[in-house]
């Protein structure tokens, strides 16, 4: 099956590289989201894909035909992309309908094309409003309708919810990833939000340094990440010292079990949400000791001090923890990641 996106060895340069060799696929209908810190190249990539900016080397190909690469600059508007940009841009001057019409030729932009995006985005009825009738939900969800329209190969989003309000983000994320697959849209996410790419991409590609380093399924970036360097970034990560032998390794939590047979000194990886506070089903515990909390209404965050200085970050529940000062048990549930170093 033809891919809906190829990327291969891109790079780019400004005044100091910015992709670095960068390969990306994208299969029909899925949705990728670039996650990385600013400066790693995600929005430089979704500029060289819908051919804003031109590649120092490598290939792009949408839908199976070159559109970037050796002796080859197809124009924007010879690739079938399509861009949500982060503020969403509709014209203030036309209505919703004429917004989503405006990429359809000439005599299709008041037709039943229109109708159908519009509801597929759950906007149906909405097309003669302006746009500042709208909630900034609703404009982002314009934003998309009118990127479905045309029928794109594909579309990119650019950090489109980044101007929404977090109780909204949650909601808007939700429909536009609804919309998206119920249009059968290949599609492509920038964000540096852990959480909106974990929650809404069906492949998560983590971005270092101009490259692609991991490019899996969300439960697969966060539970057997790549390296060290994943780990640390995608969620929240308590990193410990330790010394492997085989599928077991010796920290200041205690052994724990892991997925794979290493030897020596290993970096460990453990979630917050793994470490248990006082079990109470026999699970093997060591001592600790509450120095700090925060309390975020559904859960709660605890720094706590093992008998050797050690401080690890546990997860609990938000209905009962421990005061600062507390002594507590702390067990570890599952197999932890451990990296060779």
């Amino acid at each position: 099956m033809t891919r809906a996106l190829q990327v291969r060895g891109l790079r780019k340069a400004y005044d100091a590289p910015v992709l670095a060799g960068l390969d990306l696929d994208v299969e029909p209908g899925q949705l990728v989201t670039l996650l990385g810190p600013s400066g790693c190249g995600k929005t430089t990539l979704l500029r060289l894909v819908a051919g804003f900016d031109s590649a120092d080397g490598g290939t792009v190909e949408v839908a199976g035909r070159l559109v970037e690469g050796p002796g080859a600059h197809l124009p924007p508007e010879r690739r079938r992309v399509a861009v949500v940009p982060q503020e969403g841009a509709l014209f203030p001057h036309l209505s919703v309908a004429a917004n989503v019409g405006f990429g359809l030729p000439r005599g299709q932009r008041t037709g039943r094309r229109t109708e159908e995006v519009l509801e597929l985005v759950g906007l149906a009825g909405l097309g003669g409003r302006m746009p500042h009738e709208l909630s900034g939900g609703q404009q982002q969800r314009v934003a998309v309708a009118r990127a479905l329209a045309p029928g794109p190969s594909l579309v990119l989003l650019d950090e489109p919810f980044s101007a929404l309000d977090a109780g909204l983000r949650a909601q808007v994320r939700a429909e536009v990833r609804a919309s998206l697959h119920a249009a059968g849209a290949s599609a492509v996410l920038v964000t540096h939000d852990q959480q909106e790419a974990l929650s809404v991409a069906d492949v998560v590609a983590v971005v270092r340094e101009g490259r692609v380093v991991q490019a899996a399924a969300p439960w697969e970036v966060y539970s057997a990440p790549a390296d060290l360097g994943v780990a640390t970034f995608v969620g929240e990560a308590v990193v410990l010292r330790g010394e492997a032998v085989g599928k077991a390794v010796d920290t200041p939590l205690g052994r724990l079990a892991v997925g794979a047979v290493l030897h020596g000194a290993v970096d460990v990886v453990v979630r917050p949400e793994q470490l248990d506070v006082d079990p109470r089903d026999g699970l093997p515990t060591v001592a600790a000791v509450v120095a700090d909390r925060v309390f975020y209404g559904h859960d709660a965050l605890l720094r706590l001090r093992l008998p050797d200085g050690t401080e690890v970050t546990a997860r609990t529940p938000g209905s009962a923890f421990p005061p600062p000062g507390s002594s507590v048990r702390l067990g570890c549930r599952g197999d932890v990641v451990a990296f060779a170093g």
